[in-house]
């Protein structure tokens, strides 16, 4: 099998959100798929230090290793190829910018920023493109790393091969002379990328959408370092859910790791992140991660961007969740319990947490469905008043059939979830009530919460004596 060797080369500039997220999975999976032939190295693009953000490397990390997104080499593991942080490689940029300068490739840059901004405005005002070749000085200084590094481009058409987008071509419009080397002695994303993806071997180079443009410049940089071309895939954007913009902060692009404090799954976030514009060519929509790394393929990453549907995100998370053992289930939740779960038995907790888990949509969710298993809740009539068919029932009718199934649930000797059942369907009969009314009327009654699981299993649980009282409470209290 071809050694395959991917990166995620991320800048320390912010919280993780999903478009980086989903590049570094695809990239990821891509590496996990060759086996023991597969390595995906993690490296830290920081030469913008205006913009880094303080604890912005440590966050990347923890983001990565919450999705279960473990990297081969890079920070913090080591490798063949370190150091992995771009700041502590500034020797190896300029020994490789000293080459370029060596063969005629590169050029100090003699102007001043006025200079440029006449350039411009020069450019401007005759309504034609700004290209810095047009001015490159005849005989610029020696290169002293006091002025800013050019690299001196070859304008030329390209035609490549871009493993998602297909056939792509570029005509020498496309090809400028920039900047390699910033005055401050740190290199350009354009030019150390290239060197440290030469460097480290990576094979495939996975990015996003907004760097296609600036291809041409790197094809350029590549025959004049004389380089072999890695595989180049370009992932289109994720879109906000109207699809008319770039996923923004406004639209859902939050931090990773906040999704795993509002009791999302790491295993959903990935089968939700890999099938944001990619799918297997089947109906199926949820995913393992095995499942993920034996199907994945970059020729079916869509060319269109992909739309942020959250509510598929809740949904996909709910799947997930019904998809784990009661036992790992346990283990996941224990910082959601209520405050007043935290003392019960285990045992108690447990059959509880089993009757949740199929309404569970995050993990979150579990002290609004649990709670009045654990304390006694307030009496709340609007829960009764806001039900489209219990709201046809006179106050005194309501209290009737709560009385009527305090009677029956009263003498009952067998507490099961299935006797109850029985004795309630008995006492439909003899009502002659819907479902729809003495059902939901009783589970209001010993719940007083918005919704809640099945209600026969869900009086099982809460016993008899707690179903009792809460009835009793029900009927007594003064509407």
């Amino acid at each position: 099998m071809t050694t395959i060797r991917t990166r995620f080369a991320p800048s320390p500039t912010g919280f993780m959100h999903v478009g980086a997220a989903r590049t570094a999975l695809f990239a990821w999976l891509l590496a996990r798929q060759a086996g023991n032939n597969g390595t995906f190295i993690l490296r830290i693009e920081d030469t913008d230090k205006q913009r880094e953000v303080e604890g912005s490397i440590a966050h990347i990390g923890d983001s990565l290793q919450w999705l279960g997104v473990q990297w081969d080499e890079g920070i913090a593991v080591g490798g063949p190829h370190q150091p992995y942080i771009q700041s502590e490689r500034l020797e190896i940029y300029k020994e490789w910018a000293q080459r370029l300068v060596d063969a005629g490739r590169a050029y100090a840059d003699p102007y001043s920023p006025q200079e440029l901004d006449a350039f411009r405005e020069k450019a401007k005002a005759e309504k034609r493109p700004f290209l810095y070749r047009d001015h490159r000085p005849e005989q610029p200084p020696a290169w002293d790393g006091s002025q800013p590094l050019r690299f001196k481009s070859n304008p030329q058409n390209y035609t490549w091969h871009d493993a998602v987008m297909g056939e792509l071509s570029s005509g020498e419009e496309a090809i400028d002379d920039f900047i390699i080397i910033k005055s401050d002695g740190y290199p350009t994303y354009n030019f150390c990328h290239i060197v440290d993806d030469a460097i480290m071997e990576v094979t495939h180079v996975l990015r996003s959408q907004e760097f296609l443009s600036s291809t041409p410049k790197f094809l350029n940089l590549y025959d004049a370092l004389k380089l072999k071309r890695p595989v180049l895939a370009t992932l289109p954007f994720v879109m906000a859910i109207d699809g008319k913009k770039k996923l923004g902060k406004r639209d859902g692009a939050k931090d990773i790791l906040d999704y795993g404090k509002e009791g999302y799954l790491p295993e959903a976030m990935v089968n939700f992140l890999a099938t944001l514009g990619w799918n297997d060519g089947t109906e199926q929509e949820v995913f393992t991660t095995d499942e993920l790394i034996k199907t994945f393929s970059l020729d079916r990453v869509q060319k269109s961007p992909a739309r942020f549907d959250e509510q598929r995100f809740l949904w996909l998370n709910g799947q997930h969740i019904r998809a784990l053992s009661l036992e790992e289930l346990s283990k996941r939740v224990e910082p959601f319990w209520p405050e007043s779960a935290r003392s019960a038995d285990p045992e108690y907790r447990l059959k509880v947490l089993s009757l949740a888990q199929d309404r569970l949509k995050t993990l979150a969710d579990l002290p609004a469905l649990t709670q009045y298993f654990f304390e006694e809740p307030a009496i709340d009539w609007s829960l009764v008043d806001g039900n489209k068919q219990l709201k046809k029932l006179s106050p005194a009718q309501q209290k009737e059939l709560l009385q009527a199934a305090l009677d029956v649930l009263a003498s009952q000797t067998d507490w099961s979830a299935a006797s109850i059942q029985e004795t309630l369907n008995q006492l439909l009969e003899k009502t002659g009530q819907k479902p729809g009314i003495l059902f939901s009327l009783v589970r209001i009654a010993t719940t007083w919460a918005p919704f809640s699981p099945a209600l026969d299993e869900t009086l099982a649980i809460l016993g008899k004596e707690t179903v009792q009282n809460r009835l009793t409470q029900a009927v007594s209290d003064p509407r």
